[in-house]
């Protein structure tokens, strides 16, 4: 809600600056979202009086007026708008003046005629949208007067977030309350003692739905005059507040609404069939509201209706048909109390977010409807004139709210706050809320029990008037105490790798983590899972969220494809997250890490060549992650794989144990998933990659390693891995280093065959290994590769 500070101050002496107001509501739970000028910058511009008026002799559009700006002499203006008149007081740009699009106004010739200044429209002045005419200005405001300092301009205005909790603060008297309350002030609240009825006319009121409207006030004002416009005053307190002028009768309901908090509306009489009823809709009823929406309504809608049907939404907005315009001379002034549950189903079935709705919604002060009615009446016959009638009131008291009792415990308001707050200042503070506190017991039984307010709905239990004592004893006088807590630390088993060190590891390898949806579209489950019958979701929230994932690979694919649109060149995502299989027991999940990774291998730089990333990097990364665990990993080809390429793909084991997969994506699945055709991918069971082998420790050998080469001709199938296996096999403990660091296939090489050249560094642990030796072992080991994979040397 936004606020004039300078109508504030009229309700309460501030005695703070408008930042140290701010401060004080947000520290006591109305937020401020932002502060701004009560209008722009204007200079030069002042109240003027035309004289007369005459034709311009050059221009049968434009007036000649001679103007009292103050000064010694009157001005000669030419002005174009069709409603200036003599007598009428308008702003008056003068020789030099600055408006607010930042034109200036200098002397000049229009159409051969002399004008030293402008007469302004408020949307010339940036004061409102009205641009077809001039502004008019109060007859008291001084000839002369400084535009921006009579019309206090220098005001500010703040925008102030409510919590649902506090529909109180809707308006300037709720804000003034709490502020006084905050610091101990007192409030100026305007008249509003009631109008005397002068004449006889009235509209019979029923209420058929006692709960969902308790209390309903309707009076008829007779003979109003729209002519005269609202006040400048009161269209600038509006405009102020973020609502714009629209005739003097909304006007006055509106600003009703934010003087006081009680939403209004005003129908037009004359359109009103009968008498009023509020009821509930009945099949096949339609209404037209103000904003020109027609929707249907049923029984579960609360309406105000007329012998020949619907004429408002109860609570939220009133119908096109009986609104006042421009011919209204009579009109019905509702003001009521709807109950706020009522109100909110009917705002948020329809989505109008009316102001009237938000404040209903939120419980207005059920007391407040014959005071809203008994000011907005004497606002109306000030402004436009006319006779009241009699106030119709229907009242269903078992159905209005009750005063709630809630008793609040000296022990239990010290255990909150953690230290001890005067009861003198306690039961002070719940007499400035207005609680009419009742004290019973003394020292640690001492106990308040207090009566909330009509206009506080949130008043329900003991911590409620706990935080009501603490919010305007104010947090920052309560001392900040460390808890006297011992904070165990977190143990993390030696015989499994943690998730997060997981997360870490692939951080460390170039990765960025991604959080996706479990629910994934169905289509793209039978992508990634072909012939699967994935978990279906009971009630989906849309179409691409009906199966819950398989497999950790769709939102990666979501994630790249959505990455790759927005240019992104190198991408390396992964997850950590539960996949769902249908069991024998129900569903079954399974936590899985997955990784995408597409593009260059190293980010754009002169110390790397521009390659792009395959099988190897992933199967490099596959490795490292794997490391963790300090288990053999082992590879195999995948070519049963529906998802990965039938020459690029790779089983993942983990001590012998099936642990995943890696691979670029088959075309056809990237195709489909609108991703590029080089996307590499793994797939990897935390529960495989995360036993720990048991720590070995031992000594360090003393002993220099001997390097031995081998390159060893195999068939082509033979896995490196393989060889790998048999070497360390046939050497035991020897082995200090094995690496494949060739492969090749070739001239030199029979066809169907590849050399693979190895590197073997041995040592002993407690002697030095003799050539001779060494050279036996190797031999033995050259024997025993030619048995058990048909390995010979290369010559």
């Amino acid at each position: 809600m936004k606020f004039s500070v300078g109508w504030l101050n009229e309700w309460v002496d501030v005695p703070l600056s408008t930042g140290e107001l701010c401060e004080q509501l947000t520290a006591a739970g109305l937020e401020v979202e932002g502060v701004e000028p009560a209008g722009p910058t204007i200079a030069g511009v002042v109240a003027a009086r035309v004289l007369e008026t005459g034709p311009h002799p050059n221009a049968d559009a434009l007036r000649l007026c001679r103007v009292d700006a103050g000064g010694r002499a009157p001005l000669t203006v030419v002005c174009g708008a069709p409603d200036v008149r003599a007598g009428g007081l308008y702003p008056l740009a003068t020789d030099g003046a600055t408006l607010p699009n930042g034109a200036k106004v200098r002397r000049s010739r229009i159409r051969g005629v002399a004008s030293e200044g402008a007469l302004c429209s408020a949307r010339e002045l940036g004061l409102g949208d009205e641009a077809d005419g001039l502004m008019a200005l109060p007859a008291s405001m001084p000839i002369g007067a400084d535009l921006a300092t009579a019309l206090a301009l220098d005001d500010s205005v703040v925008d102030v977030n409510v919590t649902p909790n506090r529909g109180d603060c809707l308006s300037l008297r709720g804000l003034a309350r709490e502020v006084a309350v905050l610091g101990d002030l007192a409030v100026r609240a305007p008249s509003c003692a009631p109008v005397q009825a002068v004449a006889d006319a009235e509209l019979p009121v029923t209420v058929q739905d006692g709960a969902g409207c308790p209390l309903y006030l309707g009076r008829v004002v007779a003979g109003v005059d729209m002519g005269r416009p609202a006040p400048l005053w009161l269209r600038e307190r509006l405009r102020r507040c973020g609502m714009r002028s629209i005739d003097p009768v909304v006007d006055v309901t509106n600003y009703a609404m934010l003087e006081l908090g009680q939403p209004m509306h005003a129908f037009d009489l004359a359109t009103l069939a009968g008498g009023i009823a509020v009821r509930r809709a009945r099949a096949g009823e339609e209404l037209t509201l103000i904003d020109g929406r027609t929707v249907q309504v049923d029984d579960r809608v609360l309406l105000i209706a007329d012998r020949q049907g619907p004429v408002a939404i109860a609570g939220v907005m009133g119908g096109r048909g009986t609104g006042v315009s421009a011919t209204t001379r009579d009109v019905f002034l509702e003001s009521a109390f709807f109950a706020p549950g009522v109100v909110a189903a009917s705002a948020r079935r329809f989505g109008i977010r009316s102001d009237a709705a938000h404040r209903y919604e939120r419980g207005v002060d059920w007391a407040l409807p014959a005071a809203a009615m008994e000011r907005a009446t004497r606002l109306l016959l000030d402004i436009v004139g006319g006779s009241p009638g009699p106030t119709v009131a229907v009242s269903n008291a078992a159905h209005l709210p009750r005063r709630t009792a809630v008793t609040l415990r000296r022990r239990r308001l010290d255990a909150l706050v953690g230290e001890r707050i005067a009861s003198a200042e306690v039961a002070r503070i719940f007499e400035r809320l207005g609680f009419a506190p009742k004290v019973a017991g003394a020292g640690e039984d001492l106990a308040w029990t207090v009566a909330s307010p009509s206009h506080r709905f949130d008043i329900a239990r003991e911590e409620d008037l706990v935080e009501e004592v603490l919010r305007i004893h104010g947090y920052d006088a309560v001392a900040s105490r460390m808890p006297p807590a011992s904070l165990a630390l977190d143990v993390e088993p030696a015989g499994t790798v943690s998730a997060a060190r997981l997360a870490d590891r692939l951080v460390e390898l170039g990765y960025a983590e991604a959080v996706t949806y479990s629910f994934i579209d169905p289509a793209v489950a039978a992508v990634l899972d072909p012939g699967g019958e994935p978990v279906r979701v009971a009630n989906p929230i849309s179409k691409d969220h009906a199966v819950m994932r398989a497999n950790i690979l769709a939102g990666l694919a979501a994630a790249a494809r959505i990455n790759l649109s927005r240019q992104a060149q190198r991408l390396r995502l992964f997850e950590i997250g539960q996949c769902f299989r249908p069991g024998a027991d129900g569903v079954e999940a399974t936590v899985l890490c997955g990784g995408i990774a597409i593009g260059p291998r190293e980010q754009a730089s002169w110390a790397h060549a521009d390659a792009e990333v395959d099988f190897f990097d992933v199967k490099g990364d596959v490795e490292r992650i794997c490391a963790l665990s300090g288990a053999e990993v082992g590879f195999a080809p995948a070519t049963e794989d529906p998802i990965l390429h039938p020459g690029q793909g790779a089983l993942v084991t983990v001590a012998g144990n099936h642990a995943g997969r890696l691979g670029r994506l088959h075309p056809d699945v990237a195709e489909a998933l609108d991703l590029p055709a080089a996307v590499f991918v793994f797939e990897l069971a935390v529960a495989a990659v995360s036993v720990r082998e048991p720590r070995r420790h031992r000594a360090l050998s003393r002993q220099p390693a001997v390097r031995r080469d081998l390159a060893l001709v195999v068939d082509e199938q033979v896995a490196a891995g393989r060889i790998e296996a048999a070497v360390r096999q046939a050497l035991g403990d020897l082995v200090a280093e094995l690496r494949v660091f060739d492969v090749y296939a070739g001239a030199g090489v029979p066809a169907g065959s590849k050399s693979v050249a190895i590197g073997v560094a041995l040592r002993h642990a407690s002697k030095t290994l003799e050539d001779a030796a060494v050279n036996r072992r190797m031999e033995q080991l050259v024997a025993t590769l030619g048995a058990e994979l048909g390995a010979r040397l290369r010559e």
